[in-house]
């Protein structure tokens, strides 16, 4: 996906994101976003039966998530066309790369369903280094992704969840310009460092290099994708697929 800034700037107002809000995937591709519909589908609900004390069961243990494969961890994580922006010691033992989009509904709920507790459990303990890398997969993945690295110093993860976080009024509005402006006034933007910004070509630039740097150099095709001490796990997880993860990687 090779953007300019005029490119960028002409397809933020041209209508609604393809926003993948398919129930049966796990992770969002270029593919899955241009079938998308704007809406997620009717879920249809079923009522358990009810069950007294002496029929629960325990629950059963969670099949963790198979790794799809691994790379080299000195090489995941040398210096690239933007400054890795994580949380958690620079020295835990375990340490997590997660390259995301942001208008992938998968990503969405990890962030705001599994992401916390994560963050509590392991990161804010010293166990676990979360970094979040950019995979935009379409023109207003980028333009939000632009916004969270413009963000005052510190405000990039808040950033991200917050986008994340309000995903269905951004990436779905007709005019994506203004929800985005909209959005990013809570953040403290003004219209003009909006603008300055959404025009930066470099910075644009430098989110197209991680992305293609992700693809070819670590095999990166959808979203989320998550490198554990250089494991890697397409889809989102659960906090339960996550932490037994975690657990054996310590």
């Amino acid at each position: 996906m090779l953007l300019t800034r005029k490119d960028l700037l002409k397809r933020l107002g041209a209508g609604a994101a393809a926003v993948a809000f398919a129930s049966t995937l796990a992770a969002c591709s270029d593919s899955s976003e241009k079938e998308a519909k704007k809406e997620p589908a009717a879920e249809t609900k079923t009522e358990a039966p009810a069950t007294t004390p002496a029929e629960t069961k325990p629950a059963s243990k969670v099949e963790l998530p198979k790794a799809e494969g691994s790379v080299d961890v000195a090489k995941l994580m040398a210096p690239g066309a933007l400054p890795d922006v994580s949380i958690g010691k620079a020295d835990a033992p375990v340490t997590i790369v997660e390259y995301m989009s942001m208008t992938c509904p998968h990503c969405a709920r990890f962030h705001t369903g599994t992401f916390e507790a994560i963050k509590t459990k392991y990161v804010d303990s010293g166990k676990v280094r979360f970094v979040l890398r950019e995979f935009p997969l379409d023109t207003r993945a980028a333009a939000a992704i632009m916004l969270a690295r413009c963000a005052p110093e510190g405000q990039y993860f808040p950033m991200v969840s917050a986008l994340f976080a309000s995903q269905m009024t951004w990436a779905t509005a007709e005019d994506g310009k203004a929800a985005l402006l909209q959005m990013s006034k809570l953040a403290g933007f003004t219209q003009e460092s909006f603008e300055a910004c959404l025009t930066n070509q470099k910075l644009l630039d430098d989110v197209n290099k991680v992305r293609d740097a992700a693809s070819k150099e670590f095999g990166v095709n959808s979203t989320p994708t998550f490198f554990i001490n250089g494991q890697r796990y397409t889809g989102e997880m659960s906090v339960e697929e996550m932490s037994g993860l975690i657990d054996a990687a310590l």
